[in-house]
């Protein structure tokens, strides 16, 4: 999720990084509660812990390539541990809770972080490399098996126990790794199991990047002990007063995206004060420009980020700006909230707040947002203007992706994506006409802003009217039949449910993304759930949306493991080979995108102007999407998984669990959590309310 590519770095970071720390003590203000829980998913084992100044998860690899890592919250930091490849495979097993640890380093500053003992029922490990810094360092370590320069330190042996500790780079208070042979044999780097063929570690992981401020029981949710156990456990993981984090352990930070969507679907459920302090961090995040931060480097990968550009050791965040489908999310997202008449007589005063609390010294959050609304109506205007495919919004220079599937193929070599032209950015200029029309933006306006948003509207008319044409595939019957069995045949998956569905209508969808001379790239995709959620598509266009959900694959995206984000079966060999069951945007299932989808079709179901048929229609398609969801209840609050296919079935399968998977997933992530407002109709088993408008 991101690629390497700081497009700016603001001092006025700086104030805003104060402000944070200035907020970091608040743990010790009104401690939140005890939270401690575990996630089994394939061979990964995902123990969390938040106690006091205390954040931390536990993951434990087991197989062939061993793994022991901690990672904080804190600075987005970790610890990390792999061993050789090996032959054995025995199973990583955790003895008694994780306890949280308060510590000093020799110069006397805090460190926080846990202790556990765990055991693996192997003759042997070997440990190949460690790795403190930031979380950033490694998980490319893990991909790339490099580390930048001053990152690598040899272990010091203290009786059984092995221990590094450093120093961050620019001298801060640093990380320290532990491991004590509890049971078995050290010698040099390698540890020998004892009696009964098993080895016992003790491992402490501690970080000196100042603690967040956590957010829980009504701070975060209005009703705080409603929904699943294991979703509240897990977005109370990953919320606290400065930020959401987007997933753990790989993306414990901010990312703009992530926080954002999480947002609109969790608001039915979200506190003001979460809801708030998740719109503030966006808005302090902004480019000058008003450009929605993707994601922030802070804590060493910050270090690394300034040393590598500048030769300097500061710790100053470093802010990246390579996506462009962000830039579109914030109005909508905002105005779903300003907008809605609960929070009315609220949302000027939040407005007029400072962003960044007020600490930071910096603008109003109304005025920040109208930087935002006038990035996104001047980006629009050329489409405005001359409506062609250049003129739709195009990935960044040199940057390979731009929306969520942000992958280098996720796209499949697309330049232009769907959800940005077709839906986000006409979403967007409504939303700004809708905040322009309500007065809360006045006092941040100009007479030249004003000017222009009252366009917005007929700006956002033309944009919903013309974009979602350079995307329509149509795939004639006789085609489609063709392609649908080779494609099965090649997946080893039957192709008779999906030929069947066909019926004698050819296929009729939406592209993923166009290519930068305008040929759409002919892949199946999810995205369309942004047009329910956000949109009032025409019944043409949902009778098309519903269809490209209800098919079976790969006539359609539905499969027995659930509702898949990508289907290249009308693609050439050449993308159907980046498009795989392995790919991190491939033909796999995103827990996210499938509660888009649910609240989309919710949100869809309460017009009034669709005809009976259509209405039908979409109550089958919201019962066979949760009846999918439902069916996979164990893996929700996980990033994405894959599938198996055996037996006539789809099984699902762990993304992660096979060495061809491109990377892991995380067991903790936030837009997973959003099923704690997005629930089953009344009419489904397991039914709650449905997500609100």
């Amino acid at each position: 999720m991101g690629h390497a590519r700081a497009l700016l770095i603001r001092s006025a970071a700086a104030a805003y990084l104060l402000a944070a720390l200035f907020s970091g003590a608040a743990w010790a203000r009104a401690e939140a509660p005890r939270l401690a829980f575990h996630v089994s998913a394939g061979r990964f084992l995902n123990y969390f812990l938040r106690e006091g100044p205390v954040a931390a998860n536990l993951v434990l690899r087991s197989g062939a390539d061993p793994r022991i890592l901690v990672a904080f919250p804190a600075g987005d930091s970790g610890v990390g541990i792999w061993f050789a490849p090996q032959s054995g495979r025995g199973a990583w097993r955790v003895i008694g809770p994780l306890k949280g640890v308060h510590a000093r380093d020799a110069k006397g500053r805090a460190l926080y972080g846990i202790t556990a003992s765990v055991e693996i029922a192997d003759p042997a490990l070997t440990i190949h490399q460690a790795v403190l810094s930031s979380i950033r360092v490694l998980r490319d370590y893990g991909s790339l098996g490099k580390l930048p320069q001053g990152i690598g330190i040899a272990p010091a042996l203290e009786g059984r126990t092995l221990v590094w500790t450093r120093d961050r780079l620019d001298g801060a208070a640093g990380y320290r790794l532990a491991v004590e042979v509890l049971h078995g044999t050290l010698r040099g780097s390698q540890i020998l199991a004892g009696s009964h063929g098993r080895i016992e570690l003790r491992i402490t992981g501690l970080t000196g990047e100042r603690p967040l401020t956590p957010l829980a029981g009504r701070e975060l949710l209005r009703r705080p002990d409603s929904g699943n156990t294991a979703a509240r456990d897990t977005l109370t993981f990953l919320a606290y007063r400065q930020k959401l984090l987007a997933g753990s352990w790989r993306f414990d930070t901010y990312f703009g995206r992530d926080t954002l969507m999480s947002l609109r679907l969790l608001m039915p459920a979200l506190s003001a004060t979460a809801i708030e302090d998740g719109l503030d961090s966006a808005l302090a995040r902004l480019s000058p420009q008003g450009e929605v931060a993707h994601e922030e480097d802070i804590g060493e990968q910050a270090v690394l980020d300034h040393r590598k550009e500048n030769g300097s050791l500061s710790a100053a965040p470093v802010y990246h700006y390579q996506m462009i489908d962000e830039d579109y999310m914030l109005a909508p997202v905002a105005a779903a909230w300003l907008l809605n008449p609960r929070e009315r007589t609220h949302s000027a005063v939040f407005l007029a707040g400072a962003v960044g609390g007020p600490m930071a010294l910096r603008d109003a959050r109304g005025a920040a947002l109208v930087r935002n609304l006038h990035y996104v109506l001047l980006s629009a205007e050329h489409f405005v203007r001359q409506p062609g495919y250049t003129n739709l919004i195009g990935l960044k220079p040199g940057v390979p992706a731009g929306d969520w599937r942000d992958s280098t193929t996720g796209l499949g070599g697309g330049h232009y994506p769907y959800d940005v032209n077709a839906v986000l950015v006409p979403e967007a200029l409504d939303a700004a006409a809708r905040l322009y029309r309500s007065g809360l933006l006045g006092p941040y306006l100009t007479s030249a802003d004003r000017a222009l948003f009252a366009r917005a509207a007929s700006m956002a008319g033309v944009w919903r009217g013309k974009a979602p044409a350079f995307f329509e595939v149509s795939v004639s019957h006789a085609a489609a039949v063709k392609d649908i069995e080779a494609y099965s045949a090649s997946q080893g998956i039957a192709p008779q449910p999906g030929v069947t569905a066909l019926g004698r209508a050819g296929e009729s969808f939406y592209a993923l993304s166009l290519t930068t001379r305008g040929k759409p790239i002919p892949v199946m995709q999810s995205d369309d759930g942004y047009e329910l959620l956000f949109g009032r598509p025409d019944p043409e266009t949902l009778e098309r949306i519903v269809s490209v959900l209800m098919r079976p694959f790969p006539a359609g995206l539905m499969t027995g493991a659930g509702m898949v984000v990508a289907n290249p079966v009308f693609a050439p060999p050449s993308v159907q080979a980046i498009f795989t069951r392995h790919d991190y945007h491939g033909t796999v299932i995103w827990s996210w995108q499938q509660a888009l989808f649910a609240a989309g079709l919710a949100r869809q179901l309460q017009r009034q102007d669709l005809p009976a048929r259509l209405r039908d229609r979409l109550v089958g398609a919201q019962h066979t999407l949760w009846a999918a969801i439902e069916a996979t209840r164990a893996m929700a609050n996980s990033e994405l998984w894959s599938w198996s296919y055996a037996t006539g079935r789809y099984h699902v399968r762990p993304f992660g669990s096979s060495s061809a998977d491109a990377t892991e997933a995380d067991a903790a992530q936030l837009w997973s959590t959003v099923y704690l407002a997005v629930r089953p109709p009344v009419s489904a088993p397991h039914a709650g309310a449905q997500v609100a408008k």
